[in-house]
């Protein structure tokens, strides 16, 4: 189980680096005018988006519940910090997929929101990752 456990967590942080990079490279793809960075932009996007955050995100899954089915979920039905983790998985995994909208947006050259939109954008996964370490390691409740 410790190595599931290693894997999650190798995993986890491939993903959150995904998840803190992805967002800056829209600051620098929405402030850019040139056509030579706007298609760099998008190769970095979106090779970082397939070929990085995504299976990053997909093996965090999987590693995850791979150790809640082998621990048997009954184990962990009182525990609050655990479904408040799971909560905020979701929550990770709805940005996710709201950064591959956001990687087809540039593509396609209909992006409508400037830079700054997304320096606050790009603070989220920063709370969330807070958060989901201390219910993990604190476990308040």
């Amino acid at each position: 189980m410790l190595w599931v456990k290693a894997f999650h967590v190798i995993f986890m942080v491939t993903w959150f680096a995904a998840l803190f990079y992805l967002p800056r490279l829209f600051v620098y793809h929405a402030m850019s005018s040139d056509e030579i960075s706007n298609e760099r932009f998008k190769v970095m996007e979106r090779k970082l988006y397939f070929g990085i955050m995504t299976p990053g995100a997909v093996l965090t899954i999987i590693f995850g519940l791979w150790m809640l089915f082998d621990s048997g979920w009954a184990l962990y039905a009182s525990m609050g910090w655990l479904h408040l983790k799971l909560l905020i998985v979701a929550i990770l995994i709805g940005y996710h997929f709201y950064c591959g909208k956001i990687v087809k947006e540039f593509k396609h050259d209909i992006n409508q929101r400037g830079h700054v939109f997304y320096r606050w954008f790009n603070e989220l996964p920063v709370l969330l990752l807070v958060a989901v370490i201390i219910l993990v390691v604190v476990k308040p409740f």
